[in-house]
């Protein structure tokens, strides 16, 4: 009994009040225990699942077993120090995270520029009602969720460096050609084949992103990739004043330019992509990057391998060219711990997006013209990314995640009643521009919902299809979104307006009870573990074919 070793499962691991968690339960994760005694602890800077041989022996035989792309690179003795990874850690912001940022203006360019069509009488152009308008929007969020869990099935048979390139190439197609549309028919094609062609861009992109970074880092470059799409929009609504001004040149409408314009500029993203992506972090020579990320440095590229792999071993049970199977893939979608966050998904964004989707029709009726309604659009996206990045980097500097996303509920509630019972709301033009912005700028915990479901799902089988399935609700909510504001509640649309309230409303219970269950399911968990002996959570570690979140060594993330 004394000869045997503290057990300490493998990686991600997350915990408000870690300190107080047995050293037996720390950094839960996957199949295999990671062994070693207090005095190993001592001599690393993080907790290394590898230090026991008999673990290390095991990966590498699953690391083989797989085919992982980064397999060679694998030591479990390696040391480095935080200088070291500081600088690996400042090379893969410069190179992942910033191309991802790039490859995502791409994809807000051609989805978010129909706003800026609109206040070009785009709707009047082609003989469109406002409920043709919320049509349009719910065809394309349809087409999108239906192609999110294909297209990252896809991804994983292919690998991202391959399939976002060709989804970019194809869908800024589509884009361009929406200068085009003649009428209802044509438009709704349009809009229908550019989603249903960009849909799953978003969780390969963040799948990809996961390979490089720890899974308490990539809250906050999620948080940068959310924080491009203001960006964008801000950019881009500075370009429409000058594009929706051609207006008249051989012939043209301004927003027929408008889709011309910026799905080419898209066109080129997508064929830097190519160059842009890369299969791995040790395969990384491209156009761009001759020499690879790290210039041919072998310890720094070890370093960055080395410390994805100590942070969650499961990272290298699958190599970036692997399938997933039917039956994991049902396995995954049924995986109801993360059920929770699913639906946080699905009703936290409605309010701001139904408002952002009617906000540059809102403010061309408040008597704007086209060209300063554009340029009105740009003070809350200023406002947005403060708000995204400090909830963010709150959200992981206190370790809790349900607490902090009640923010959303509690900022929102107070203005949507304004707009409810506020009857000069949609009527008085600065006061709704006001409060349309303060709206718009609501703390946005998208980022830490992703990240999120990432934490929760314990395998890259279940974190592949998480993270498509979160995504698909996020997009369920934005069709609801679309269809709040109807035509015959025009123009203060009181009604829909009620709507939104109670929906933010709906989000406090939903949270807390987040928070309850993931408590409950960690306690519990804990219970079972303690009952046991240190022999028989050794055997379990070993030989359980539990998987994943289930197994009684992981604890979720509230």
């Amino acid at each position: 009994m004394d000869d045997i070793p503290l057990v300490v499962a493998s990686a991600q691991y997350n915990s408000a009040d870690e300190e107080d968690i047995p050293l037996v339960a720390k950094k839960s994760h996957a199949s295999k225990a990671s062994v070693y005694s207090l005095e190993s602890i001592e001599e690393v800077d993080d907790i290394n699942p590898f230090l026991d041989p008999d673990v290390a022996t095991y990966y590498r035989q699953v690391y083989d077993q797989s085919q992982y792309e980064c397999r060679a690179y694998f030591d479990p003795e390696l040391r480095w120090s935080k200088e070291e990874e500081k600088d690996v850690l400042g090379k893969l912001d410069r190179k992942a995270a910033l191309f991802a940022c790039i490859m995502f203006i791409g994809l807000q360019i051609d989805r978010g520029n129909l706003g800026q069509a609109v206040s070009d009488n785009m709707l009047n152009d082609l003989n469109l009602t406002t409920d043709d308008y919320n049509t349009a929007n719910t065809i394309f969020l349809i087409m999108f969720i239906l192609a999110e869990l294909p297209s990252q099935l896809i991804s994983k048979w292919m690998g991202p460096d391959r399939w976002i390139p060709l989804q970019m190439i194809s869908w800024s197609v589509i884009a361009s050609l929406q200068s085009f549309v003649t009428g209802k028919k044509s438009f709704f094609l349009a809009r229908g084949l550019t989603a249903l062609l960009s849909g799953g861009f978003i969780p390969t992109m963040v799948l990809w992103l996961s390979y490089f970074y720890k899974s308490s880092e990539l809250p906050l470059r999620l948080s940068w990739f959310w924080t491009t799409l203001s960006l964008v929009q801000i950019t881009t609504s500075i370009l429409a004043f000058g594009i929706l001004r051609l207006r008249g040149l051989l012939g043209w409408e301004g927003w027929r330019w408008l889709f011309l314009i910026e799905g080419g500029f898209t066109f080129i993203i997508g064929i830097c992509s190519i160059h842009m992506m890369v299969p791995s972090i040790v395969h990384t020579r491209t156009l761009f990057t001759p020499r690879g990320w790290f210039n041919g440095n072998e310890r720094e590229l070890k370093i960055a391998v080395n410390r994805i792999l100590r942070d969650d071993p499961t990272k290298g049970d699958m190599n970036n060219r692997q399938s997933i199977s039917l039956a994991a893939t049902l396995q995954s979608l049924l995986d109801y711990d993360l059920w929770p966050v699913y639906c946080i998904g699905l009703i936290a964004y409605i309010p701001t997006n139904t408002v952002s989707n009617y906000l540059t029709i809102t403010l061309k009726n408040l008597g704007w013209s086209t060209f300063n309604v554009n340029l009105l659009t740009i003070p809350h996206n200023l406002f947005h990314i403060v708000m995204l990045l400090g909830v963010t980097k709150f959200s992981e500097r206190l370790n809790e995640r349900s607490l902090i996303s009640l923010l959303v509920p509690l900022w929102l509630l107070p203005l949507l009643a304004i707009l409810c019972w506020w009857e000069g709301s949609m009527v008085n033009a600065w006061g709704t521009w006001v409060l349309c912005n303060l709206i718009l700028g609501a703390p946005y915990i998208h980022a830490i919902c992703v990240s999120w479901v990432s934490r929760n799902s314990g395998s890259i089988r279940t974190r592949s299809v998480s993270s498509a399935v979160y995504n698909i609700c996020v997009q369920a909510g934005g069709i609801i979104a679309a269809n709040v504001y109807k035509s015959d509640d025009a123009p203060l649309y009181k009604r829909g307006n009620l709507r939104l309230f109670w929906i933010s409303f709906t989000l406090i219970p939903l949270l807390l009870g987040t928070k309850w269950y993931y408590t409950w399911r960690n306690a519990t968990k804990e219970k079972i573990w303690n009952s046991m002996s240190p022999e028989h959570r050794y055997i379990y570690m070993n030989k359980t074919s539990e998987e994943g979140n289930k197994r009684l060594d992981f604890r979720f993330a509230s």
